[in-house]
């Protein structure tokens, strides 16, 4: 049994549940435990009543964790929910204590393969974390850190609390959305655990953290219906910074990193996502109101024009907004995603 673990607002809703079902395709037996960041959140996953995957709210935790909630009034809300990761790690193995391990997992990663590689690589060791893994020409980004917070698993012994609870003590005295002194929000911390900590795997497996920031150190192919990072099978992929912008325009949050996408890229790694937040969306139709969603991942309806004026001054902008949608297509900044397809 996997024991998997994140954490999501209202705004991420949808890339969460496309996680969710990512996970039930590639590594069932699991449970998806989610931190739910508001009451939207927690409503709508109690409501949607999904097999395997346990909604609890962040006053549950803030209940539990006093020193945690303290923080709260000092920090914007990015900076605590930065905060709460240790916090909400620690809370599920002090209560479920049964538990042989747990994995956090950002909300945006999409599994494509089972997590076995991982677990394999993890053998009998205490803590996974894994590399951003910077091209040379990216290698200054390592001021934000050297390992990625997306994905990371404790084994519930001595070596896998005492990482955590360290982690805790940190990000409870500093947390911040910038960087300074050799700090940056709770994943800077994260640079020195090989030698500060006893039993820690910086992970090695190429399919394991694929990102945008990492596409250009591979080669690419698709073979047999997998798609393998230098001969290695995908196992998930991070999708940092991506955006759907209008109904079939989507910002693949490449161009960023200077990093261009293959065809392999297009069809068989973005393409099954876009698929598959389409398909969270519909499933929310009637538990959520679609309006209440900011884009995060999925566009969602607009507000109501009430009058003439605004109607038109709505309409200049959209169309402006159209026209640089359409430039930055045509420069391949931005792709069309119709009928499933990515173009």
């Amino acid at each position: 049994m996997h024991n998997f673990c994140t954490c999501f607002d209202q705004h991420y809703l949808v890339r969460g549940l496309t996680l969710y079902r990512s996970l039930a395709r590639h590594a069932s037996p699991f449970v998806l435990w989610v931190l739910c960041l508001d009451n939207l959140t927690y409503d709508a996953l109690f409501k949607l009543d999904l097999p395997n995957l346990r909604p609890i709210p962040l006053q549950a935790l803030e209940r539990d964790d006093q020193d945690l909630l303290a923080t709260k009034e000092h920090r914007s809300q990015v900076e605590y929910y930065f905060t709460c990761t240790p916090s909400w790690l620690l809370y599920l193995l002090e209560c479920l204590p049964t538990l042989d391990s747990i994995t956090y997992l950002d909300g945006d990663l999409f599994f494509y393969s089972s997590p076995q590689p991982i677990y394999e690589e993890m053998g009998d060791q205490s803590v996974v974390i894994v590399g951003h893994r910077f091209p040379k020409q990216l290698r200054d980004r390592e001021k934000y850190g050297i390992y990625n917070v997306g994905y990371l698993t404790f084994r519930n012994d001595t070596h896998g609390r005492d990482c955590l609870h360290w982690w805790r003590e940190r990000c409870l005295e500093w947390c911040y959305d910038r960087v300074e002194h050799g700090r940056f929000a709770d994943q800077k911390y994260l640079d020195d655990w090989p030698v500060r900590f006893r039993q820690v795997v910086a992970l090695q497996h190429k399919g394991a953290g694929l990102a945008p920031w990492n596409l250009e150190n591979y080669s690419l192919v698709s073979r047999n219906g997998r798609v393998l990072v230098d001969s290695q099978p995908l196992v998930f992929f991070h999708f940092h910074n991506f955006k759907q912008l209008d109904r079939w325009v989507y910002d693949p949050g490449l161009a960023g990193f200077g990093a261009q996408a293959s065809p392999v890229v297009k069809r068989h790694i973005y393409a099954p996502y876009i698929r598959g937040l389409s398909n969270s969306a519909r499933s929310l139709s009637g538990i959520v109101d679609r309006s209440r969603i900011r884009l995060a991942s999925i566009r969602y309806g607009r507000p109501a024009i009430n009058n003439e004026g605004s109607m038109f001054r709505r309409s200049a902008r959209n169309l402006r907004r159209r026209l640089l949608l359409s430039k930055r297509v045509c420069r391949g900044d931005l792709w069309l995603a119709i009928g499933g397809r990515v173009f």
